[in-house]
């Protein structure tokens, strides 16, 4: 084949495309390419180009397509971070091998495709770490499809946002995307938020109400803290995921339900299982592809791009900046709030920084200071185990009232134990 061929077969495909041979050089590059990325450096190695490693991707640790496709002899694709002429991105990366007539594989065809991360609210998905990398790889590969996803992580990781991206990067982006807040919903009102209500259904219903299934119809339907769903009420929620179809409060027609099932919980759902906190049915029904999003302490090199991106939405005029200490102490630690906690330091350091750089000072500052723990030993000595133990049983035994029976269980002592310790402490008295 020609490279009058392999530059008509790239042209032919409207994403950035590349020819690489099996040494991974790059022999051509199609226009999109040149203006996504810039003139491609003929002759140079795609893993120097795109991610300035000095030896291939499998050997920085990375997937390495190219490699893959030559053990399998089949397409591969990969989310890469890639260098753009607006900076680092992540990237779709398709390799497809191209064979001579002998069918051997001689040259490669790379088509890329920018996963851009979605913006709510002023809030972004942002980050290069591979964790980071791993859970967006997860989520471009589900939003292409239909199937449920559950997304898992601690509070304030970012799971809304997750949702928010498998929403925009899906054939549903341009229907509703609709929030369940569980944790909010008691017994009384689950169905009539859910499902809707009719007219005169209950005492208050002077109207018809559409439920949040009916809002979210062509679109997606989002399950924040599902583990928070009380178990007399999965029962229904599974009704509706098996069949797609529900009633309203108070109506007799069934109607049916489009809508793609994004969920998110903090907690382990297995364990909710194991002790009966969570059916089983419903489980296995809403996590057919489960999704990690990982915590701040689990990405720890995203956390500067992640506090400068914060700082230029809580100050509009985007003169704050972080000196590289406080950047470092950023690091260090470790988020048991995650984003939100991030979130709270750097609004309280704003305001308590009369410059424009914020110091490791502005971040660790405490606008309420607790109280100190008294100190149990200071203002009188110390008493022997005899005596505390003594002290501690007298204390017991009138707050046991007599039964002794009882306060041996909370003790974990035999009462005959129990006696001893009494008959010892009375003789002392």
């Amino acid at each position: 084949m020609t490279d009058t061929h392999f530059q008509n077969i790239l042209e032919a495909i409207k994403d950035p495309a590349i020819l690489i041979d099996r040494e991974y050089r790059i022999c051509a590059a199609n226009q999109s390419y040149i203006a996504a990325f810039g003139q491609a450096p003929i002759g140079s190695s795609c893993y120097e180009t795109s991610h300035d490693y000095s030896e291939p991707c499998d050997k920085s640790g990375e997937d390495c397509p190219l490699k893959n496709c030559l053990l399998t002899n089949t397409p591969q694709r990969v989310l890469h971070i890639h260098n753009t002429s607006s900076g680092k991105e992540h990237i779709d990366v398709e390799l497809s091998p191209i064979h001579n007539e002998q069918g051997q594989i001689t040259h490669f065809v790379e088509v890329m495709r920018q996963a851009n991360t979605t913006v709510f609210s002023n809030r972004k998905m942002l980050g290069y770490s591979r964790a980071f990398s791993r859970m967006l790889d997860l989520l471009h590969r589900a939003a292409k499809t239909d199937i449920s996803v559950l997304l898992q992580g601690e509070t304030g990781c970012g799971k809304e946002l997750a949702a928010h991206y498998l929403h925009e990067h899906s054939s549903r982006h341009q229907k509703p995307f609709v929030i369940v807040e569980c944790s909010g919903l008691s017994e009384t009102l689950f169905e009539s938020e859910l499902f809707g209500h009719e007219k005169g259904a209950f005492t208050g219903a002077i109207t018809r109400k559409t439920g949040l299934v009916e809002a979210a119809e062509g679109g997606t339907l989002f399950l924040d803290e599902i583990g928070d769903v009380p178990l007399s009420l999965q029962v229904k929620l599974l009704r509706l995921l098996e069949t797609r179809k529900y009633r309203r409060v108070g109506g007799v027609s069934e109607i049916s339900a489009d809508f793609r099932l994004v969920c998110a919980t903090h907690k382990s759902l297995q364990a909710m299982v194991s002790r009966g906190e969570f059916r089983k049915d419903l489980y296995f029904r809403i996590c057919p592809f489960p999704v990690k999003v990982p915590a701040l302490k689990e990405r720890k090199s995203d956390i500067p791009l992640i506090a400068r991106h914060l700082l230029e939405a809580i100050d509009q005029s985007h003169s704050f900046v972080l000196s590289a200490e406080a950047e470092q102490w950023l690091m260090q630690y470790d988020f048991p709030g995650n984003v939100r906690e991030l979130r709270n330091i750097l609004e309280r350091a704003v305001i308590l920084c009369d410059q424009k750089t914020l110091f490791k000072e502005h971040l660790q500052s405490d606008l309420i200071q607790e109280e100190d723990e008294p100190d149990a030993f200071e203002d009188s000595p110390l008493k022997t185990l005899a005596e505390a133990e003594a002290d501690y049983l007298k204390n017991a035994l009138h707050h046991f009232k007599g039964d002794n029976h009882a306060l041996a269980l909370a003790l974990g002592i035999s009462e005959r134990t129990l006696y001893r310790k009494i008959n010892r402490l009375t003789a002392t008295d």
